[in-house]
C-alpha cells in the first residue's frame, strides 16, 4: 500500500481513541489462542447488567487473504473476508450476516501517495452506496465521505474534514451531521515513545447550540501499565487502568461518574484479555 494520507476514517481518529477506547461499564472476559496452522481461535463474554453474551470467532491469514468468521448467542454467523491488492494498490472487503440475507456489503478502497478512495456498497436491492475520498500527504489531509439511499434517493449523510498531523501532535476539524455539527480536536504526545498525550475535543451542535467540551489524557505509569482519564463541561469524569498481566494479555478497569447528577452513583468495568 502507499504512503498516503490515509482513509477519510482516519481523520481524527487519533484523538478519538484516547477519548473512548477501553472505556466501558461491562464485564468482559476475552481468551484467545493460535494453531500450528496459522487459525486465531477468540472467545469473548460479555456481562452487561442481567445479560450476558458471547462470541467465538476464528480468524485465518493466506497469503493476501484474511477470512475471519464469528459465531454469537443469538445464532448470528458473521463473516469477512479481505482480500488485499487484487487490483495494485486496493483492498477489498466483503462481509455478510447469516440469517438476515440483506446484510451482504462490498468495500473496496483504493490507495494511492496523494489520494485515497472508498466505495461501499450494500448487497441488496435497493443499496445504500458510501462514498469517502481522501486527498493530501501523510503530514496534511482534506477529505469527504456521502452515503446515498437509491431506494429513497436522498442522501443518508455527508461530511467534511481536515486534518494535519506532525510528529508530536494531530489535529483535526469535521463537519459533521449533514452540515448540523462541528468537531474539533487537537492531541499532544508528551513523550518520544508516545505513550502519554493530551487531547482536547469541542462539538458544537447549530440546530440546538449546544456546546461539548472534553479533555483527556494518557500517562504511561511503567513499561506495562497505562492510566487514562477524561473530562467533559457536562461534568461527565471518566477513568481506566490497563495492565499487561503477560505479554500480549491485558487487564483493563475503568469507571465513569457524572459529577452533576444528584446520587452521583459511578459506574464501573472490567476487561480482561488474554493472549498466550
Amino acid at each position: 500500500m502507499s504512503k498516503g494520507p490515509g482513509l477519510f476514517t482516519d481523520i481524527g481518529k487519533k484523538s478519538k481513541d484516547l477519548l473512548t477506547k477501553d472505556y466501558n461499564s461491562d464485564q468482559k472476559l476475552t481468551i484467545s489462542s493460535y494453531s500450528i496452522s496459522g487459525v486465531a481461535l477468540t472467545s469473548t463474554s460479555v456481562k452487561k447488567g442481567g445479560l450476558s453474551t458471547g462470541d467465538v470467532a476464528a480468524l485465518y491469514k493466506y497469503k493476501n487473504t484474511i477470512i475471519d468468521v464469528k459465531l454469537d448467542t443469538a445464532s448470528t454467523i458473521s463473516t469477512t473476508l479481505t482480500f488485499n491488492d487484487v487490483l495494485p494498490s486496493t483492498k477489498t472487503i466483503a462481509s455478510f450476516k447469516l440469517p438476515d440475507y440483506n446484510s451482504g456489503k462490498l468495500e473496496v478502497q483504493y490507495f494511492h501517495d496523494h489520494a485515497t478512495l472508498t466505495t461501499a456498497v450494500a448487497l441488496k436491492q435497493s443499496p445504500v452506496i458510501d462514498v469517502s475520498a481522501t486527498v493530501g500527504t501523510p503530514t496534511i489531509a482534506l477529505g469527504a465521505e456521502a452515503g446515498y439511499d437509491t431506494s429513497s434517493g436522498g442522501f443518508t449523510k455527508y461530511t467534511a474534514g481536515i486534518s494535519v498531523t506532525r510528529p508530536d501532535s494531530s489535529a483535526s476539524v469535521i463537519l459533521g451531521d449533514k452540515g448540523d455539527s462541528i468537531k474539533a480536536s487537537y492531541l499532544h504526545h508528551l513523550d518520544l515513545l508516545k505513550k502519554s498525550a493530551a487531547v482536547a475535543e469541542i462539538t458544537r451542535k447549530f440546530s440546538t447550540n449546544e456546546n461539548i467540551f472534553t479533555v483527556g489524557g494518557s500517562f504511561a505509569v511503567d513499561p506495562l501499565t497505562q492510566v487514562k482519564a477524561r473530562l467533559n463541561n457536562h461534568g461527565k469524569l471518566g477513568a481506566l487502568l490497563q495492565h499487561e498481566i503477560i505479554p500480549k494479555s491485558v487487564f483493563t478497569v475503568s469507571g465513569e461518574i457524572d459529577t452533576k447528577a444528584l446520587d452521583k452513583k459511578p459506574r464501573f468495568g472490567l476487561a480482561i484479555a488474554l493472549k498466550p
